[in-house]
């Protein structure tokens, strides 16, 4: 621990951002999941509290890292409340039959094996961010958002657009899970890589 994580509280605008979204999880998740996901007034609403949590993920870290505010709770709750908002968003479109369960079942034990090593090796590795990290997240967000969305529930003159838009997001997700296994191997492979230049040292 650091004297900054000593001297910065834990109540700070970042940490209560990341709060708001571990908080926003199970909301989310009912109201994906109102009329068995047939509810446009609903997914819109999910919808909505999914682009906040988004949102506010980039947020809360650029003011973190512009205010010195990094704190030790920031660096366990932020990750632990991407996952959670992202695993949920795969579980209930997988619930209403928006993703398969297999695709979901793959993510979530790359995502939450890559997040529980990292914490575990907080204090002693500092595996950085890759650049396919950040293209897998932003892939996962545009492609849950969008799924997110009542687009297979609309009638009328969106019916069509619906329909398009839903395979756009299918195209994106298999973009998103390929790049979440790249990018998960890229991580395996350099906590090997730190451990052994660790033990040479």
């Amino acid at each position: 621990m650091t004297s900054t994580d000593n001297q910065v509280s834990n109540l700070n605008l970042p940490n209560v951002l990341t709060t708001l979204r571990i908080v926003m999880v199970p909301f989310f998740g009912w109201a994906l999941l109102v009329d068995g996901g047939d509810s446009v007034l609903w997914r819109c609403v999910a919808y909505a509290l999914f682009a906040i949590a988004m949102i506010t993920d980039k947020i809360d870290g650029d003011i973190a890292r512009a205010r010195n505010l990094v704190t030790n709770f920031g660096k366990i709750a932020d990750p632990i409340a991407d996952k959670a908002i992202t695993g949920m968003a795969f579980i209930g479109l997988s619930i209403v039959g928006d993703i398969w369960w297999w695709v979901t079942i793959l993510v979530l034990l790359r995502e939450w094996s890559v997040t529980l090593l990292r914490l575990s090796l907080l204090k002693d590795v500092v595996i950085p961010a890759a650049h396919s990290g950040k293209v897998k997240t932003t892939l996962q967000a545009l492609a849950l958002g969008l799924l997110v969305l009542p687009l297979r529930q609309v009638d009328g003159a969106l019916d069509t657009v619906g329909n398009v838009l839903f395979y756009v997001a299918q195209v994106l997700l298999a973009a998103a899970v390929a790049m979440t296994m790249w990018s998960g191997y890229e991580f395996f492979r350099d906590v090997h890589r730190s451990r052994r230049d660790t033990a040479a040292a």
